[in-house]
């Protein structure tokens, strides 16, 4: 499977989109030959991890918004090549403005029919880094608004860190307060491709409504943060065990250079 090809043709038009409202939807970002096969092998790789046994109704609100696969690139060298992509990281250094990125994790989201909704939340909440982040999330089926479509705040990203709400029925409550009384604006797709993704700052609040369909929301993540970004000292408890398990070995004041935070993308300077 090799995904290692091919420049994508990102815009000015797209770049000045996603830095002034924190996002934005590119059209075919995966490539149509590359995508089945890269959609086997995270089916095999979330399967290599277990999935969740509590039935739906059980679970609590995070655990009803999605099953979360993590760091797959790990386990199988199919999603390495495709997560480590440096067409997917030129895209993230060059929507953020910086010389390169380094990957932080990557995750799959698998909404299941019946799903409930994703909480509103900021993502940069969860992780002990400076600098900017960015989040790819790219369906790898067709998806419509009502398997769970990923909605933004637009702008919100500007208001930076908003406090300590991990992703709960709290953070919707006030967060949705917090979008209505600032007045941002409210956007999603209607509908997405398998290929197509959005990219977001690490910063931006955002949502998605439950999974209303009868068929599985597959999406794939990865979190890049700038290459030469600096580990932090954890203000909550999700931010110590992210620096235990995604910065293997270093400490606050550290660069995030861990072998789990490869280079993915770094312009020749030369």
């Amino acid at each position: 499977m090799n995904t290692r090809i091919q420049h994508y043709d990102l815009d000015e038009y797209s770049i000045d989109k996603f830095r002034d409202e924190g996002h934005v939807c590119l059209c075919d970002v995966g490539q149509a030959h590359e995508l089945e096969p890269f959609r086997m092998a995270v089916n095999e790789a979330t399967e290599k991890q277990g999935g969740v046994d509590i039935p739906l109704e059980e679970r609590d609100t995070y655990g009803k918004a999605f099953q979360q696969h993590m760091n797959l690139w790990e386990i199988d060298d199919r999603v390495k090549e495709f997560i480590l992509n440096p067409r997917y990281g030129k895209i993230a250094a060059d929507l953020l403005g910086v010389n390169g990125v380094r990957i932080y994790h990557d995750q799959a989201l698998y909404k299941e029919p019946g799903g409930g909704p994703t909480p509103w939340h900021q993502d940069q909440y969860y992780w002990p880094v400076t600098g900017s982040t960015i989040t790819m999330w790219m369906p790898l089926v067709d998806i419509s608004v009502d398997m769970g479509m990923l909605t933004f705040a637009s702008r919100s990203h500007t208001e930076g860190y908003l406090g300590t709400l991990p992703i709960s029925d709290e953070s919707d409550e006030i967060f949705a307060r917090y979008v209505r009384d600032k007045n941002f604006e409210v956007t999603r797709q209607s509908s997405m491709k398998a290929g197509d993704a959005t990219f977001h700052n690490g910063w931006i609040l955002h949502s998605a409504p439950g999974n209303s369909s009868q068929e599985m929301r597959e999406v794939m993540t990865v979190i890049w943060v700038a290459d030469g970004s600096s580990v932090t000292e954890p203000i909550n408890d999700n931010q110590a065990a992210d620096l235990a398990r995604w910065l293997p070995g270093l400490h606050p004041g550290d660069s995030v250079n861990s072998k789990l935070n490869p280079v993915s993308y770094k312009r020749d300077e030369t």
